[in-house]
């Protein structure tokens, strides 16, 4: 286990990266949860308000790999309604973009909306669910130590499989990360978990974009992701992934893969 106590330290508008961001295809370059996480971050502290506005779409779309370097993110505020507000964030390091983000924020207001059955919650709960390691790292330290991951159900390599996953650490040094942080910060491995290959082929598969959707925020840690994966023979693939708590569905996360032969990195 790393003795990195954070994915990021703070200085000032700077956002460092630790190890624990690394991601498993080199060792140049994050994994995409925590700077998608760090661009939800900036979008919450632009629209304040944390007990009456809720982020309910979060969209991001990776330019280039985010390298291992201090991290900067800009936002502004793009739509200004009595309900919803749009923000966009622009996410740089080394003064070149490296990632690009929309989120639509919504206030909330009391309701009584007519019954829809609640959605079935994924079992097995994580006290009942299987310690898991992604197999694909390259290095013992990275994003797959900064997490605790749990297998709930399916089989890795099968392209359909569902896993438990809470952060160790915090997202940035000395913060309490919100929810919508947790979310973004494991969402991207929807990817690893719905993996459609055995990982003894050492298939490069790289998300070029990753959308959340939440209808609402986790209660607790554990995030739950049942992820299923299509490959096609050109090259892309899609990985639709269902968000849960212990309580049950929270929203949907889906990501747009690129994908390359055997050994190729």
């Amino acid at each position: 286990m790393s003795a990195e106590t954070a994915f990021f330290t703070a200085e000032g508008e700077r956002l460092v990266p630790t190890a624990l961001t690394r991601g498993p295809w080199s060792p140049l370059h994050q994994h995409g949860g925590p700077p998608a996480a760090v661009m939800a971050r900036a979008i919450e502290q632009a629209a304040g308000e944390p007990d009456s506005l809720h982020l309910t779409r979060f969209s991001v779309d990776f330019l280039r790999p985010v390298p291992m370097e201090p991290l900067t993110v800009a936002v502004e505020r793009v739509r200004d309604g009595r309900r919803a507000r749009g923000y966009a964030a622009v996410l740089s390091a080394g003064g070149q973009i490296v990632a690009r983000a929309t989120a639509l924020v919504v206030r909330t207001e009391p309701v009584t909306p007519p019954h829809v059955p609640a959605p079935e919650p994924l079992l097995p709960l994580p006290e009942g669910a299987a310690p898991f390691q992604f197999p694909f790292f390259r290095d013992p330290v990275g994003y797959h130590t900064g997490v605790e991951t749990r297998m709930a159900r399916g089989t890795f390599g099968s392209g359909r499989a569902a896993a438990w996953m809470r952060l160790r650490v915090p997202l940035v040094q000395g913060e309490t990360p919100s929810p919508v942080q947790r979310v973004l910060t494991v969402a991207d491995s929807g990817s690893g978990i719905g993996a459609a290959f055995d990982p003894a082929l050492s298939v490069p598969f790289i998300n070029a974009d990753l959308t959340v959707a939440l209808h609402r925020f986790p209660d607790g840690d554990w995030i739950g992701l049942e992820a299923a994966t299509v490959l096609e023979p050109h090259g892309i693939g899609l990985t639709r992934t269902g968000l849960y708590d212990v309580r049950g569905a929270i929203g949907q996360g889906l990501q747009g893969l690129v994908v390359g032969p055997p050994g190729a990195r």
